[in-house]
């Protein structure tokens, strides 16, 4: 039975990814299967979940509408996606459209240029807060992000991959891989939760002492834990077999904390994995990558970048991440743009307003 209430935002829009090796996708058949029940229309373009494993089937049985192409997916009022709109798809940015999805416009100068071109209205999963201040809808791709830089890290250490052929855990008389993680936040933890896992030997670095107290309380005295100065980084990349690069600064351009002095300074074959790299890089060296050509090699340093990182894993990433936006969507959904006046958090979430950039940090970034 659908809600008594109408909601403002009544047509509902998921479109397929059309950025490299993308394969996850902005709403499950469960999550549909609400928003029919709120009494929305939903319109899911042909195959969009496919990839994350949701056939148009399990869509059609949840009440959604299964539609051809793009062009009608976006002809909604409310469109969701996981990534910035690519350029294949400004021109279907529109006045009266509203976006959700992750934008990461610091990064991408020429996706804001084509919403407030466009004079859309775009909300970003990556600003919206909670009441603890914290980013409940980066969170879960975070922890992703962070499992998968270990994990890739350590492939791309394999020698035939270019890597130094060293194992992250090491062996009986041999050493472990140094395995050095810039940032102690949701991406770093998650890095270093799973490098231990490995046997690596970890040291996790942060310009926050709370932050450090966090992690030596639940770390158990398994890793090392630095206050973050340029001459405690340049000592530890220098002898790190592995860096991740996990530092964040909500909504702004990542700041540069490994120079390309300090690559010059990393062994040959050596692996770093910039996590930042959809806010511009925390690493001066790095260039962001895809799935499909992961790393270069610069200095003799192989530099994995990929801006999507978590589409590697698009079933569980999927899942986590509709997990966490569902119930904003509904918000979104069932208010419309009033939703700013009632929800702060939400209001948080809105970068640009009728072609404008109405976020202050994001607005900060792009000047």
């Amino acid at each position: 039975m659908a809600s008594a209430t109408a909601p403002a935002l009544d047509t509902i829009g998921v479109p397929k990814e059309i950025k490299g090796d993308e394969r996850r996708v902005a709403l499950t058949p469960d999550g549909a299967a609400e928003l029919v029940q709120m009494g929305c229309q939903v319109l899911i373009e042909h195959d969009a979940g496919r990839g994350s494993g949701f056939l148009d089937e399990m869509y059609i049985s949840a009440g959604a509408h299964i539609v051809a192409t793009a062009k009608e997916a976006w002809s909604a009022e409310l469109v969701l996606k996981v990534k910035e709109p690519q350029a294949a798809e400004f021109d279907l940015l529109r006045p009266d459209l509203t976006l959700f999805t992750y934008l990461h416009l610091a990064a991408y100068p020429n996706v804001a240029a084509a919403l407030t071109s466009a004079g859309c209205t775009a909300f970003a999963y990556e600003t919206v807060t909670d009441r603890n201040g914290g980013l409940p809808l980066l969170a879960p791709m975070s922890e992703i992000a962070g499992k998968l830089a270990t994990q890739m890290g350590a492939h791309h250490l394999s020698a035939h991959l270019g890597g130094s052929g060293v194992l992250l855990g090491g062996a009986p008389g041999v050493a472990p891989a140094s395995v050095v993680i810039i940032g102690g936040g949701n991406v770093g933890w998650a890095s270093a939760t799973m490098a231990l896992g490995l046997g690596a030997q970890v040291t996790v670095i942060d310009a926050s002492l709370d932050r450090l107290r966090w992690i030596d309380e639940h770390s158990f005295g398994r890793l090392v834990h630095l206050a973050a100065n340029r001459s405690t980084i340049a000592r530890s990349v220098e002898h790190a077999d592995l860096v991740i690069g996990a530092v964040l600064v909500a909504g702004d351009k990542a700041p540069v904390v490994v120079s390309e002095d300090m690559i010059r300074t990393m062994r040959p074959g050596s692996v770093v994995v910039d996590v930042a790299i959809d806010q511009g890089g925390c690493i001066e060296t790095s260039e962001e990558t895809t799935h499909a050509n992961p790393t270069v090699e610069i200095h003799g340093v192989l530099h994995y970048a990929v801006g999507n990182m978590p589409g590697a894993v698009p079933q569980t990433s999927t899942l986590a991440l509709t997990n966490a936006t569902l119930p904003r969507v509904t918000k979104l959904a069932q208010y419309g743009h009033s939703v700013v006046d009632i929800d702060p958090h939400m209001a948080e979430g809105l970068n640009v307003q009728a072609g404008e950039i109405v976020n202050e940090t994001v607005a900060h970034s792009l000047v």
